[in-house]
């Protein structure tokens, strides 16, 4: 019994290490989006954040749509075009401080900490919806 107790409070630990590892890369991405402003008295850069709350919505809205058995040969074109609305978002994310940049309206070092708190916060959306993914039994 006493095994038993260990291997599920070790288990309740990894996955808090886990959620606590990827608040933190979420927060440390949302502080150089949020710098990237603030540092160089450009507020145009804030509209990248918006991309990265509206980019996981498309998913999880048409997901639903989803076939769950995985030998059935369909597609859904709804699930599709969530997929092509999150990928135009996340595309945006990264497209909008290169065009702000080239446009001389911010700086290149705004446009750096933009995309790389991009990076950080899209990896972290990625890596959360992996890791805690509900398994299917067959």
């Amino acid at each position: 019994m006493a095994a038993g107790v260990k291997s599920c409070l070790l288990t309740v630990f990894t996955c808090c290490y886990r959620i606590v590892g990827l608040s933190v890369c979420l927060a440390v991405g949302f502080l150089l989006s949020i710098l990237s402003c603030a540092l160089y008295g450009n507020w145009w850069p804030l509209l990248v954040v918006f991309t990265y709350a509206l980019a996981p919505l498309p998913n999880a809205i048409f997901g639903r749509y989803v076939s769950m058995d995985p030998l059935a040969d369909v597609s859904s074109s709804v699930a599709d075009f969530g997929r092509f609305l999150t990928s135009m978002l996340v595309v945006s994310g990264f497209g909008l401080p290169v065009v702000l940049a080239h446009a001389g309206i911010i700086t290149f070092m705004a446009m750096a900490m933009s995309i790389t708190g991009g990076v950080l916060v899209y990896g972290t959306i990625i890596v959360y919806s992996t890791l805690f993914r509900e398994q299917s039994e067959f």
